[in-house]
């Protein structure tokens, strides 16, 4: 396919005043969002989402996990379509670009190719999956993990957030919830540009990042179980504190985690202490651990350090533990032609740029089974992602998102 010209660019004045626009719905408490999945905020911005595709000439499909696809023509009705984009969900303390600024710069391509007059061969489809954070409802990438297969649509249906509302039920109640079958889609190519949520590319001054593989991710739900008692009373070695081996547990998870550095990483961010009353030896703590690797054989031994060690802890200290692995995904590796073309735009357009393996898990390591794809980062300041603060700069949204353009354009092939 023929590549766009050097000199073409997106709008970035126009993207970030969308992404501004956007971030007027559900705002957070400190600057940044909460538009939590399938809120009242989520289907707002939907909507929004869903006219500014119309203005500019998409058709808008809907499938029955409510994953949107706004779909510009090309002059091939027989080709399969390009897919770009990503999320417009939130984290509860979230930031204003972690997800939000690859659905708009999806949608910032279309406006570009409207106003240079470009059509493609393949059509272009810019979409929104529902549910990847996971926040509400765990786990996360939910929605395209049901259009590649991953999980059942009934079993998502029936998963239910802290007050007991089922995801299905609550589809339905904002108003999002399609008659197209979930996966029924055929993708020509998919890809993703996202904020890196790390720090590598504005340590090391780089603008563009070319993703080249995802890490593989373990979630395992650690139950402790003690005995709750008389913080004052209660002699230190009659003890059964459920608080205090969660805490030696932790300190082997950070210790199994730098033992396979520099690309593994281990923490748990998700605990809960009970009864969690100041006076009161915790006798049951719930925490999730949570390993990503790049190599699935790594993933297995941290998992594997993880019980055995637990395991030992707990019998030292006279507690009852129980393991219950609750999420993950195997490492991802994009595919070949789609990262050359994000790299081969990248070196056109003159933008510095490393390679990079994604930290985090995006619904682009799920679609990556479905169908060949690959994934732009750009900087975020100091790394800092799924917080408030999240940062970046309107010259970083800009670069990313004509990087986008352009292996995106190529991909579907712009016709002369």
């Amino acid at each position: 396919m023929a590549a766009p010209a050097s000199n073409l660019r997106i709008n970035g004045d126009r993207l970030w005043e969308s992404l501004m626009e956007m971030a007027k719905i559900g705002p957070g408490v400190a600057g940044g969002n909460n538009r939590q999945t399938l809120t009242d905020a989520d289907g707002e911005g939907r909507h929004l989402f869903q006219k500014w595709c119309e203005e500019v000439g998409c058709t808008m499909g809907l499938d029955q996990m409510g994953n949107m696809f706004a779909r510009y023509e090309g002059t091939d009705p027989e080709a399969l379509p390009v897919y770009v984009g990503s999320h417009l969900d939130t984290q509860p303390t979230g930031g204003k670009y972690d997800g939000v600024l690859g659905v708009l710069a999806g949608l910032e391509i279309v406006r570009s190719l409207n106003d240079l007059s470009i059509k493609t061969k393949h059509p272009i489809v810019v979409t929104n999956w529902t549910n990847e954070e996971g926040t509400r409802y765990a786990p996360p990438m939910l929605a395209s993990g049901v259009f590649a297969g991953i999980h059942t649509q009934d079993w998502a249906y029936d998963l239910e957030d802290a007050e007991g509302l089922k995801f299905g039920d609550e589809l339905k109640r904002i108003g999002w919830c399609g008659d197209e079958e979930v996966g029924a889609r055929k993708m020509h190519a998919f890809f993703e540009l996202h904020i890196e949520q790390g720090p590598i590319l504005e340590a090391e001054g780089k603008e563009i990042g070319v993703v080249t593989h995802g890490q593989g991710l373990s979630w395992t739900e650690v139950t402790l179980t003690g005995k709750e008692s008389h913080t004052g009373s209660t002699p230190m070695p009659m003890r059964k504190n459920a608080g205090l081996g969660m805490a030696r547990i932790l300190e082997l998870v950070d210790a199994v985690a730098l033992s396979n550095a520099p690309d593994a990483v281990g923490a748990a961010g998700h605990i809960d202490i009970y009864p969690n009353s100041r006076n009161v030896i915790p006798g049951k703590a719930v925490f999730t651990v949570d390993f990503r690797s790049p190599d699935k054989a790594v993933i297995a031994d941290m998992e594997n350090k993880l019980r055995e060690g637990g395991s030992a802890i707990a019998g030292q200290m006279g507690l009852d533990i129980t393991f219950e692995k609750v999420g993950g995904f195997d490492p991802v590796k994009f595919d070949d032609a789609c990262v050359t073309a994000v790299r081969d735009a990248a070196e056109r357009l003159g933008y510095s740029h490393r390679n990079l393996i994604s930290g985090a898990g995006h619904d682009a390591c799920w679609i990556n089974q479905s169908a060949p794809t690959a994934m732009v980062m750009c900087p975020c300041v100091d790394g800092l992602s799924h917080n408030e603060a999240e940062d970046i700069s309107q010259e970083w949204a800009a670069a990313g998102a004509d990087v986008l353009f352009h292996a995106v354009v190529e991909t579907a092939g712009i016709v002369e």
